[in-house]
């Protein structure tokens, strides 16, 4: 696997958008800009892809965990593709084989890890959406981290995110109504 970077974001939030003060969480994301070794091809096995997503995972979840200021609770992965390639390629990188190494670097993961991917060009911004990793309709926990690389992806390589928070958002008020979803 041939990596060109990797780039770590860590919020703290100490207030919500309107200045109300509240207990901090931090929100981290580990990147990792790789080369696309199926840029500009169509194959049908993207075995290589899992492996990477999978050693990946275990490296910079146990670094993004290591980051926060208390334990895990919430969860999130996504891939930007760059424009060379597949949006499939960014799903082999994120789904067969992220998930186990995440959930062990979080110590649990009951639920679904939430996820996004798309093909776009360098600069280009990610919803990295976050779930709680144990109840899945914690609704407190249903939160969003928008990021990106000045330089990546080129048009031959995928950005790889992990994102972790040790909270909900801040003042959570919506989970406590009935779940009709």
């Amino acid at each position: 696997m041939d990596v060109r970077k990797t780039v770590f974001i860590k919020e703290m939030i100490h207030a919500n958008e309107l200045g109300r003060a509240c207990s901090p969480i931090t929100r981290v994301v580990a990147m990792a800009v790789i080369k696309n070794p199926f840029a500009g091809q169509s194959i049908e096995d993207l075995s290589v892809l899992f492996d990477y997503g999978g050693q990946l995972g275990e490296e910079l979840t146990a670094e993004a965990v290591a980051m926060l200021s208390g334990s895990p609770v919430s969860y999130g992965k996504a891939a930007i593709i760059g424009v060379d390639g597949e949006l499939e390629h960014g799903g082999a990188m994120i789904h067969p084989k992220l998930g186990k190494p995440m959930r062990a670097a979080v110590g649990g993961g009951k639920s679904l890890i939430p996820s996004n991917a798309k093909v776009a060009a360098a600069g280009a911004s990610i919803d990295l959406p976050l779930g709680h990793k144990d109840e899945a309709w914690s609704f407190d926990h249903f939160d969003t981290m928008t990021v990106m690389i000045a330089d990546a992806p080129r048009r031959d390589e995928i950005v790889m995110c992990i994102g972790v928070a040790d909270g909900a958002r801040p003042h959570p008020r919506v989970g406590n109504g009935p779940i009709t979803d």
